[in-house]
C-alpha cells in the first residue's frame, strides 16, 4: 500500500467530490470497487485474514457480477486500532480508488473515524466486525452485519445466574465495546438476582494478566465476566485464569465468545474446557448452508484451523453490498443504498437474520456455547441454547 499524506488526500478529496462522481452519483460504471479496511497484518492478522476468507468465499458461491457489473474488492491494511490511519485509508479508497462501497473495519475507534466522511464521499460503510452499539448513531450511512457486546453480553448474564453463581466480577477491555459489554452484563446479572461486586477496566494494550487474577481473586466472587477484542489478549486472558488457580478454585468464567474464537481453541484446550459464552456464530453451527460457507471460506483462507467468527460477517456484509448495488442500478447513491436494505432479511451461516430498519443493525440469535470435545476430538463451542430475534440492547430507546 501506498503512503498518501493526509493532507494532500483532504484537498484531493475536496476537488474530487465535487466532480461528477461525488454528491450527485456516479453514472454506471462496468466495475464497482468495494474498499475493505482490516488488519491484515500485525497481532490481529488472523481477524484480517477471516474478512477476506468471508469476502471471497461469498464471491466464489455467487460470482463476481451483480446487475450486470464486475465487483473488485480494495484491501487496506490496518495493523492495530489507529483512528487517524483508518480515516486516512478510508479518505485515499474514497478518492484516489474511486471505491463505492466502504466493508471490514475491525475496531471501533476506526469504525468512528471514518464515518465522517461517509456523506460526503456518497459510500455507505457495512461494518463486518466494530462492535460498539454508539456507531450506528454516527451516520446514516452504516449498516452492520457483525453483532454488538451489548447484544451477545445480555443473554449471558441470566445463564450465569440460572446456573446458581450470584456473585460477579466483571473485566472488560477500556474502550466502546468494553464498556457495552459491562452495562449490558450488569443490567442482564441484576435483573436476575445477582450482583456486580467489582468492575475491572483495562486498557487496550494488556497483555500481564496476573495482577488482573489477583484482583479477581481479592474479590472473592463465584464467577466472572470476561470481554476482550479477539486475538492474542483473549488467549493469554483464558491462560492466565487456569494458570493462576482461579478455574481450578471453582470460579466460573463467563464471556463474550470473542474469548474463543475457533482458531485459538486448539492453543486453549483443558484450560478453556466447560467455558460458557455468548455469541452470534460457531464455526461449528449445524446447518446445510453454514457447512457450504465454511467449506467456501476454508479454501478462501488456506488452512481450516484459523477461521473464525469475522468472516461470516464479512460473507454477509458482501450479500447486503450486492443487495445495494442491485438497488442502485450500478449507480452511486449511498442513501439509496443504505435505505434499500433497511428491513433485509436472510439466512444466514450463523442463522436467520435481519437489518432493523430503524437502527440498521443486524438482528439474529444469540447461541449459549460451551467449550467441548467434538466426535472427532476437536476443540468446538459447542451451541447448548439459542435465544433467538435479538436486536441491540444498546441502541434500545
Amino acid at each position: 500500500m501506498q503512503k498518501t499524506s493526509f493532507g494532500r488526500l483532504l484537498r484531493a478529496g475536496a476537488l474530487a467530490l465535487a466532480g461528477a462522481w461525488g454528491l450527485s452519483g456516479a453514472a454506471s460504471a462496468d466495475t464497482i470497487k468495494v474498499g475493505i479496511i482490516g488488519p491484515f497484518s500485525g497481532p490481529f492478522a488472523l481477524q484480517g485474514k477471516n474478512f477476506q476468507a468471508g469476502a471471497e468465499a461469498w464471491l466464489a458461491q455467487n460470482g463476481k457480477t451483480v446487475a450486470g457489473h464486475d465487483i473488485e474488492l480494495v484491501y487496506r491494511d490496518l495493523p492495530t486500532a489507529n483512528p487517524q490511519q483508518a480515516r486516512a485509508l478510508a479518505q485515499e479508497l474514497i478518492v484516489r480508488d474511486k471505491v463505492q462501497y466502504l466493508g471490514g473495519v475491525y475496531f471501533t475507534p476506526d469504525a468512528m473515524a471514518i464515518t465522517p466522511l461517509l456523506k460526503q464521499g456518497n459510500v455507505p460503510l457495512v461494518i463486518f466486525n466494530a462492535a460498539t452499539s454508539a456507531i450506528m448513531n454516527s451516520s446514516p450511512l452504516v449498516v452492520r452485519t457483525s453483532f454488538t457486546t451489548a447484544q451477545t453480553a445480555t443473554p449471558i448474564g441470566k445463564a450465569a445466574v440460572d446456573r446458581g453463581i450470584k456473585k460477579f466480577v466483571s473485566v472488560v477491555t477500556d474502550y466502546g465495546p468494553g464498556v457495552d459489554a459491562e452495562g449490558a452484563f450488569k443490567k442482564a446479572i441484576e435483573a436476575a438476582g445477582g450482583e456486580v461486586v467489582e468492575s475491572i477496566r483495562m486498557p487496550l494494550n494488556t497483555t500481564e494478566f496476573s495482577p488482573i487474577m489477583q484482583r479477581i481473586r481479592d474479590a472473592g466472587p463465584q464467577g466472572v465476566f470476561a470481554f476482550l477484542p479477539s486475538g492474542p489478549p483473549t488467549l493469554g486472558f483464558v491462560k492466565a485464569f487456569s494458570d493462576t488457580g482461579l478455574k481450578q478454585a471453582g470460579v466460573k468464567l463467563f464471556a463474550t465468545g470473542d474469548l474463543t474464537q475457533e482458531s485459538d481453541l486448539p492453543a486453549l484446550g483443558e484450560a478453556a474446557a466447560g467455558m460458557v459464552t455468548s455469541f452470534h456464530y460457531a464455526v461449528s453451527h449445524d446447518s446445510e448452508i453454514n457447512k457450504r460457507f465454511v467449506a467456501a471460506a476454508d479454501k478462501a483462507i488456506g488452512a481450516p484451523d484459523l477461521l473464525s467468527f469475522p468472516a461470516v460477517g464479512a460473507y454477509d456484509g458482501m450479500f447486503v453490498i450486492s443487495k445495494m448495488i442491485a438497488a442502485t442500478g450500478g449507480k452511486q447513491d449511498a442513501e439509496k443504498a443504505v435505505e434499500a436494505v433497511k428491513g433485509l432479511a436472510w439466512e444466514s451461516p450463523r442463522g436467520p437474520v435481519k437489518i432493523d430498519p430503524e437502527t440498521r443493525h443486524i438482528t439474529q440469535t444469540i447461541y449459549l456455547r460451551e467449550v467441548a470435545k467434538d466426535a472427532q476430538g476437536r476443540w468446538i463451542n459447542k451451541e447448548i441454547a439459542s435465544v433467538p430475534d435479538q436486536k441491540d440492547p444498546g441502541l434500545a430507546k
